[in-house]
């Protein structure tokens, strides 16, 4: 295993078993990344969910606040493949400052179809190009930057497959034809 590996399980392993050092320690570095960046004259946002899909407006610390909550100006984004939490998303239920995206998968499109019929946005990973459109919906460049908070409503946001998923054959990569 290589650092970022190693880092990822220390990590992972404190969230689990010190959840509250695990949020203190997040807590920091947070304030920490912000207050760099604007010595800098730019604007910190995060995304807490890279491999995972966690439920972060419900991880609370010890006097009930949120990491969303301990950061009210500073935007946080995710992925999730759970329709509640987009459902919640896009019904305005989670907190305005967390923005999240639909992630299709090879056994969820009745899902993507209602999430789109709501209004939300999802990801969908092609091979080879993006298609214009899918499904009949307009289909964005998801590669030319991961500020999905930014892109408008109602889009797929269109990803060529990389790594393990150029091998693909279970219907998680879509073919990237105009549809």
């Amino acid at each position: 295993m290589n650092t970022i590996q190693d880092s990822r399980i220390a990590k992972t392993k404190l969230f689990f078993e010190q959840r509250l050092n695990f949020l203190a320690k997040l807590s920091k570095e947070i304030a920490s990344t912000i207050k760099s960046a604007k010595k800098k004259e730019m604007e910190a946002v995060f995304r807490p969910n890279l491999t995972s899909d966690l439920m972060w407006e419900d991880i609370k610390f010890e006097d009930g606040e949120t990491i969303l909550d301990k950061f009210p100006e500073t935007q946080f984004y995710d992925y999730t493949k759970s329709f509640g939490r987009m459902a919640q998303f896009i019904n305005g239920e989670l907190p305005s400052n967390y923005h999240l995206t639909f992630s299709a998968s090879e056994n969820n499109q009745k899902l993507v179809e209602m999430v789109l019929q709501m209004g939300g946005n999802v990801a969908v990973v092609f091979r080879n190009q993006l298609p214009k459109t899918w499904k009949g919906i307009e289909v964005i460049n998801g590669d030319e930057n991961d500020l999905r908070f930014l892109d408008k409503k109602g889009v797929i946001v269109g990803l060529i497959e990389k790594g393990r998923a150029k091998k693909d054959e279970t219907g998680f990569v879509q073919e990237g034809v105009n549809s």
